[in-house]
């Protein structure tokens, strides 16, 4: 079975578990469990969720505190009072061993929604799946997965590396000691001061990388990528949507920014050191900045700027390439 192949078979799993979660009507029944368990040592924390809000960040103590407010709607002649009872009574989290699980086959909770606010330890391994609902992790050592069909993510101050992935709703990385993976299908992808390597991508919304701390990866079919204070290698392709990428390639480094339609817009500092290889089908090349040509037409530019060292590819079908001075 493939990555995509996987990935696709749980986006149905979730999107059925959404479907259950929106399957009410008649009338409501609230309430709230608390839970504590104490931890010696590294732990991971597994969540798994129909529908609500969750945010889990880091605390001093050794302990995972658990907060919940939950809802449980009518469905057919069950009694909504009765199951809230119930749940609250034997609410859906166990710990074993090093593991704290969280809502434990999930997809069975039709008309269940439960929102979670979760203090854990630094030194947690945190891996969530909600089907509709925001999420936010903040302070942990990781590694981070996050997985949601409906809600937007929003991680912060992460020690390893972080997977995040949502159909509908945007993600926020921010201050990422390693790498980042990115994907949504419709919203807004932001990624900032991540260490490691960063593979962002949004079928449909803007991408943003800024300040990367290692290669640079984006990709969207209908977006705009907007990388900014690059240094190492970025590979940007946008369907339709404008790239625009500014910073210093450095040492032997190589960008290469494709777009099938949108125009291509670089800006790197006057210590620059790189070779240029631009094409553009239907489309003006414009360079505002010193270069030394070596082979020129009117849709294609071959040209060293500063020293030759990194190199810099850019493509564009129905577009204009840009290359200007960083201001």
């Amino acid at each position: 079975m493939t990555r995509y192949t996987k990935l696709t078979a749980q986006m149905t799993s979730l999107a059925i578990a959404l479907a259950l979660a929106g399957c009410a009507f008649g009338p409501a029944a609230t309430g709230s469990f608390d839970r504590a368990f104490d931890v010696a040592g590294p732990i991971r924390l597994e969540l798994s969720d129909a529908a609500g809000d969750i945010s889990i960040k880091s605390s001093t103590d050794k302990k995972v505190h658990i907060q919940a407010q939950v809802r449980v709607s009518g469905f057919g002649f069950e009694s909504p009072d009765k199951r809230l009872a119930e749940l609250i009574a034997n609410p859906p989290v166990e710990q074993k061993g090093d593991t704290i699980r969280i809502g434990k086959d999930f997809a069975h909770l039709h008309s269940v929604s439960i929102s979670y606010v979760i203090d854990v330890p630094h030194d947690t391994e945190v891996n969530t799946t909600v089907a509709s609902g925001s999420q936010s992790v903040s302070g942990v050592r990781g590694p981070v997965k996050v997985t949601t069909v409906s809600g937007s993510i929003r991680v912060d101050g992460i020690d390893r590396d972080a997977q995040l992935t949502t159909v509908s709703g945007s993600i926020d990385a921010n201050n990422i000691n390693d790498d980042v993976r990115a994907s949504s299908a419709s919203g807004a992808v932001r990624v900032s001061n991540a260490k490691g390597a960063v593979r962002a991508n949004a079928l449909s919304g803007s991408t943003v990388v800024t300040n990367p701390g290692g290669r640079v990866e984006a990709g969207t079919a209908s977006g705009s990528i907007d990388v900014q204070g690059a240094q190492n290698d970025v590979k940007a392709q946008a369907a339709s949507g404008r790239v625009t990428v500014r910073g210093n390639p450095i040492g032997n480094s190589y960008w290469d920014l494709k777009t099938a339609s949108g125009t291509v817009q670089i800006a790197v500092p006057a210590t620059a050191n790189f070779h240029l290889s631009a094409d553009a089908v239907s489309g003006n090349i414009r360079a505002d900045i010193p270069i030394v040509i070596e082979e020129q037409s009117k849709h294609s530019l071959r040209a060293r700027v500063g020293n030759d060292g990194a190199r810099v590819e850019v493509h564009t079908v129905s577009g204009e390439i840009q290359i200007r001075g960083a201001s």
